[in-house]
């Protein structure tokens, strides 16, 4: 009889139904990967051997497989929601007890830890407090919330031109209150150990060529510095902190100038200066004029980056494509916190569904392959954003249909058996 046929169709039908509704009731979950029922078609076993009228007596679900299949990006306005653009999944941490997840929606405990909404802390790689990250195992990604100390200034860079069409100052000697006896000037705001700003003032007062110069010498340029409006060198009168030399290219003669300078005289303990004093970069500060040139033009600065800065807040945080979190500093500084690790499989699908959008590493999945996004099999990461489901509702519906109507149609061969039965049975 046809019976149990019938009733594996319908046992078949009912599970590829509720995948299927499960599917569609996941279409709005962030990072959901939907499923599909996989079936077998099943013979009994033959006494004596293959035969070539077997008849099979039913089907079955062989497998309810995830299609890891990527899903579309959709922006959010959280910093902290992160999708995976490509292959790879979170590793998130429960007291030790690893998953893994595609679910990018991640918020910050009390303690600082990245954690999902059950609690789990999101792995990664961790950063020393001056930025550096550290390899070798995952472990807890926590965002250092403390504020960034304050660094001195120890380089200064200036990179200038010169007018070679000015003439030696008249007036002598240099004196930073009288405008003639120098020919440019720029100024720079730098910074102590305790974070308190200086502005340093750079002077600029041709002295040659001379008829006594070098051959090739285009243009001497002795170089006097304030500190908060006073002279630098404790010397009347000012001595000047360097000479830059010339050539007939207009770069900086390297044979005839050693660059960069050194501030050691701003140590002093004096006037407006003495905030700086005990608390100046050790080894003094390094101006470097490397790129100066003299040229036929009027004088101007193109760039003088210094390397000290004040304290600061932590005001945000970012993470890049390559799953490094940065932190932005109210002080306008940036400092690198951690980066965020992803783990892929040689077979995702053999991963078990602990729910919640979790997997755990099976024996079938292969051991988690960890690495940072970007590199091997590994996605990207895109900050501010999630993974939509990967859910096709318009496929999904019309599944639902077709599986409906292999219900309605096993359930009619079953019907059909009964009716054969009956007559059957009133045979007389």
């Amino acid at each position: 009889m046809g019976f149990e046929q019938g009733l594996s169709g319908l046992e078949a039908s009912t599970q590829n139904l509720a995948v299927i509704g499960n599917n569609v009731a996941n279409a709005s979950t962030v990072g959901f990967k939907s499923s599909q029922a996989l079936f077998a078609d099943v013979y009994a076993n033959s006494l004596t051997g293959a035969g070539s009228n077997q008849v099979g007596i039913g089907v079955q679900v062989q497998s309810v497989e995830q299609q890891f299949t990527q899903g579309n990006i959709t922006s959010s306005s959280n910093p902290l929601d992160i999708a995976i653009n490509g292959g790879g999944f979170y590793q998130m941490s429960n007291n030790g007890t690893i998953s893994y997840t595609r679910n990018g929606q991640f918020q910050i405990d009390k303690n600082g830890f990245i954690i999902n909404a059950q609690g789990d802390r999101l792995q990664g790689y961790s950063a020393t407090a001056a930025g550096v990250l550290q390899t070798g195992a995952p472990t807890d990604l926590q965002i250092n919330t403390a504020n960034i100390a304050p660094q001195a200034t120890s380089k200064i860079g200036a990179v200038q031109n010169l007018d070679a069409r000015d003439t030696i100052p008249a007036t002598t000697p240099f004196s930073a209150t009288d405008p003639t006896t120098y020919n440019n000037s720029s100024s720079i705001k730098i910074y102590d150990s305790l974070g308190d700003p200086h502005v340093l003032q750079t002077y600029y007062v041709k002295t040659g060529p001379t008829a006594a110069a070098p051959a090739g010498t285009e243009g001497t340029w002795s170089v006097y510095a304030t500190l908060d409006n006073t002279e630098v060198s404790g010397t009347t009168p000012a001595t000047p902190v360097g000479t830059l030399t010339f050539n007939a290219s207009g770069a900086i003669d390297t044979t005839a100038t050693t660059v960069p300078f050194v501030l050691n005289n701003l140590n002093v303990t004096t006037g407006a200066i003495s905030p700086l004093g005990s608390n100046l970069a050790a080894g003094g500060i390094s101006l470097d004029f490397t790129g100066t040139t003299q040229y036929g033009a009027a004088f101007a600065t193109t760039a003088m980056p210094q390397d000290g800065f004040t304290s600061g807040q932590l005001s945000g945080f970012s993470a890049s494509a390559d799953g490094t979190i940065v932190g932005s500093y109210t002080n306008g500084e940036s400092k690198t916190l951690g980066q965020i690790a992803l783990a892929n499989f040689t077979d995702p699908n053999g991963l078990q569904n602990l729910g919640n959008n979790e997997w755990a590493a099976t024996s079938t999945s292969g051991t988690p392959l960890v690495g940072v996004p970007g590199t091997g099999n590994l996605g990207v990461l895109q900050a501010s954003a999630t993974e939509d489901s990967n859910v096709d509702l318009t496929s999904q519906l019309v599944n639902m249909i077709t599986a409906q109507e292999d219900y309605q149609a096993n359930s009619q061969t079953i019907k059909t058996e009964n009716e054969l039965l009956q007559v059957l049975v009133t045979l007389r």
